[in-house]
């Protein structure tokens, strides 16, 4: 009798057809549709329901970004050590071979060489899978690099920042970064070559404290997080409460620290049409 009343019943036929395989369909985040697969991709990883941006790993970026998805990856073999030996619950050696193993990539930056309407670029494209795309010394030394073959070729060189700051298993070596890029970056304006920031959810810390707004434009996708510290550690510092969306992309334009919100599917098309309004 037990046996009878505990024992799993067969599903039905319609049961069987709602089995769908892990990761067809995806629930957004922000009005819980769920959706398939195929629709996201074809929509640039954007709902089509309320305009919610999905997060995306850096090299769909570039692959959305670039003429037929097609660029040349640099200083790929820039590797992350352990100058400081840290250590906390895990070594940051374990977090950095996990990170790796998880994402595929050595650090949080991919540099990359391609054609954005037939027009060459440099960028440089955060991923936030790894390690919460926090800048480290590899990190710092990519967007320098990119910014100092621009300035050397003459190339127009973009940045799309997805950060939560500087990474603390590195200490003050991290911190210099923010000094290092601002000082690369400087020479690439002193040569008059173009530099465009793009600001994605969510960008912080020491990325948003120093080249994040140095662009000649800065763009923000819709929604994204932009600032130094977080709202939350703000309002427990002022003792005060923040004014709604505060350092959200819309609050920042309205306030006149961006220069415009582009949704991604708008990307491309927005670049090039800066990229001709620059000469590149």
């Amino acid at each position: 009798m037990l046996e009878k009343l505990f024992r799993r019943k067969k599903p039905s036929k319609k049961e069987e057809q709602l089995q769908l395989p892990s990761g067809l369909w995806l629930k957004c985040e922000r009005c819980k549709t769920l959706l398939f697969r195929g629709e996201l991709e074809s929509s640039f990883w954007v709902c089509p329901k309320c305009g919610y941006h999905f997060p995306v790993p850096a090299k769909d970026r570039l692959y959305m970004l670039f003429d037929k998805g097609t660029y040349e990856e640099l200083d790929g073999e820039l590797t992350p050590t352990d100058p400081l030996n840290f250590k906390d619950r895990k070594s940051y050696r374990q977090r950095l071979e996990e990170a790796q193993k998880k994402t595929g990539l050595k650090d949080s930056v991919v540099n990359a060489r391609g054609k954005i309407e037939g027009r060459e670029v440099l960028v440089s494209c955060f991923d936030f899978r790894f390690m919460g795309g926090s800048m480290g010394s590899v990190a710092g030394e990519k967007v320098t690099r990119n910014a100092e073959r621009a300035a050397e070729e003459g190339i127009p060189f973009i940045c799309i920042t997805a950060s939560g700051g500087a990474r603390m298993q590195e200490g003050v070596l991290s911190l210099m970064q923010m000094a290092k890029t601002s000082a690369a970056l400087a020479r690439l304006e002193e040569r008059g070559v173009p530099f465009i920031t793009i600001l994605t959810h969510p960008t912080m810390g020491g990325v948003s404290a120093s080249f994040a707004f140095l662009g000649d434009v800065i763009i923000a996708e819709p929604g994204a997080l932009i600032g130094f510290a977080g709202p939350r550690v703000i309002e427990q510092t002022i003792k005060q409460k923040l004014p709604e969306g505060f350092q959200r992309a819309e609050f920042l334009l309205e306030h006149g620290l961006i220069d415009m919100i582009i949704e991604r599917r708008e990307l491309k098309k927005t670049l090039s049409k800066l990229l001709l309004h620059f000469g590149g």
